[in-house]
C-alpha cells in the first residue's frame, strides 16, 4: 500500500538557509591550524588555498579543486593574459560562496606575472594579488 497524503502546509515549508562558511584557521607563519574563521576571512583563506593548489596533483582534492598554471611557458602576453584570466576564474568560481572575479590586471616581469583582481562573494569583496612565476 502506498501512503497517501503527506502534503506540507504552507507554514511548514521553511526557507533554505545559507550554510555557514566556518572553517579552521590556517596560521601560515607558524604553520599550524588554530581556531576557526567565518565569513570574509574564510573566503580569503579559501581563495589562498585554491590559488596555491595545483589542480590534479593531489588525490585528496576533486578534479574541480585548484588552479592550472602549467603549459604557459613561452606564451605571448596576450595568450598568457587570456589563459590566466580563464584558469583563475574557473578555479575560484567552483566555490559557491564566490559570485564573481572582476577587474583583473596583469603586470609582467621576466619569467613571471603579477595578477591583481577583485573576488566578489556573499560576504563582501576581496582584493587579491597573486604572482605566477617559474611555470609562466
Amino acid at each position: 500500500m502506498i501512503p497517501q497524503g503527506g502534503v506540507l502546509k504552507k507554514e511548514e515549508i521553511s526557507e533554505s538557509v545559507e550554510p555557514a562558511s566556518r572553517t579552521y584557521r590556517l596560521d601560515l607563519r607558524q604553520k599550524r591550524v588554530i581556531g576557526t574563521v567565518n565569513g570574509i576571512e574564510a573566503i580569503e583563506q579559501a581563495v589562498y588555498k585554491i590559488l596555491q593548489t595545483d589542480r590534479f596533483d593531489h588525490l585528496i582534492y576533486s578534479a574541480d579543486y585548484g588552479t592550472e598554471y602549467g603549459g604557459l611557458a613561452g606564451a605571448e602576453q596576450g595568450l598568457l593574459q587570456s589563459e590566466l584570466r580563464r584558469r583563475i576564474e574557473e578555479a575560484l568560481l567552483q566555490d559557491d560562496r564566490i559570485t564573481a572575479v572582476e577587474a583583473m590586471r596583469f603586470t609582467f616581469g621576466r619569467g613571471s606575472a603579477l595578477v591583481e583582481f577583485t573576488v566578489e562573494s556573499n560576504y563582501g569583496d576581496l582584493l587579491i594579488k597573486k604572482e605566477v612565476g617559474e611555470r609562466v
